[in-house]
């Protein structure tokens, strides 16, 4: 599944609302299921993030091919790696 301008504008909306209607991680596997999502905390990536929010780091993972990546690009994007940044 590649991931749009409206995903990613959708993703961003959970990510950064003041309140959450709930948990995030949920929320989002809820919306994209699809999408395989994996949760971390941010300092066990060592890539530079697609997106950064003040909660969370977004890396895009591509695992088309034989072995699973990291990607920027959003077309290539089987899955979404939501890393937790310390507050």
């Amino acid at each position: 599944m590649a991931l749009s301008d409206s995903d990613l504008t959708e993703i961003e909306k959970v990510l950064t609302a003041e309140e959450p209607a709930g948990p995030v991680f949920a929320e989002l596997r809820k919306r994209f299921p699809a999408l395989s999502w994996t949760q971390c905390d941010a300092s066990d990536v060592t890539e530079a993030p697609f997106r950064t929010y003040p909660r969370y780091d977004v890396h895009l993972l591509d695992t088309a091919d034989h072995c699973a990546h990291i990607t920027s690009d959003p077309g290539a994007a089987t899955g979404v790696i939501l890393a937790r940044r310390s507050a």
